[in-house]
């Protein structure tokens, strides 16, 4: 499992940084360094880009796992650099952002935008296939999540648009209610395909959202 990011257009990432002249960097060694978004190369080119800007790198970092206890030892190490900064920029998922900033008494801002969770179907490659929405029905679709594997989220499909098992928003993109309807026929379960969803139950998953181990 792996979160997904995106770089940030340099043009929003310049406009969260003005006013401040002394960045800190701070990469993530998992996540980011495999999507190829947040690692080592990209940290230093980023540094490059504000240095290009006028701006005056303090130091930066790739933290072996952003968001998880490796991000305070490392606060702790490079303590000196950060203080010396004015902001920090971070080059990792939210999460990543948010453990950062519950350490760091300084304005953080996130270079990347975290579009999903997803794990790899192929050599780099990222699919996602659970939106934790509360409301699993993955017994009645033979392990494929609709809500995730159909463009539209579709509960009960296929809808008019699928032509020869593919989405008609994305012709490249298998149709999720066919590969579901093929899986149900292989178990010698078609009859789930019959079975009708009412409208989901949002309260199921009031923002922000908490759990508590017992």
């Amino acid at each position: 499992m792996k979160s997904i990011t995106r770089p940030k257009l340099l043009e929003e990432i310049d406009r969260q940084l003005e006013g401040f002249d002394r960045v800190y960097i701070a990469g993530c060694g998992t996540c980011t360094t495999m999507t190829r978004t947040g690692g080592r190369e990209e940290v230093l080119r980023m540094r490059e880009h504000l240095q290009e800007l006028g701006k005056l790198v303090t130091g930066w970092i790739v933290i072996p796992t952003a968001c998880d206890e490796m991000t305070e030892v490392a606060i702790r190490e490079n303590n000196g650099a950060i203080q010396n900064a004015s902001c920090i920029l971070i080059m990792s998922c939210a999460l990543g952002v948010h453990k950062m900033s519950s350490y760091i008494e300084k304005p953080a801002f996130p270079a990347l935008d975290t579009l999903f969770i997803g794990v790899e179907d192929g050599p780099g490659r990222y699919q996602e296939v659970c939106a934790q929405c509360g409301q699993c029905v993955l017994g009645d679709t033979a392990g494929i999540c609709p809500v995730t594997a159909c463009h539209k989220g579709l509960l009960n499909g296929p809808c008019g648009g699928t032509n020869d098992g593919m989405c008609e928003v994305d012709r490249e993109k298998e149709c999720a209610w066919t590969l579901i309807y093929q899986r149900l026929k292989a178990q010698g379960r078609l009859g789930y395909m019959r079975k009708l969803y009412g409208p989901r139950d949002y309260n199921v998953e009031p923002r922000p959202r908490m759990t508590r181990i017992v």
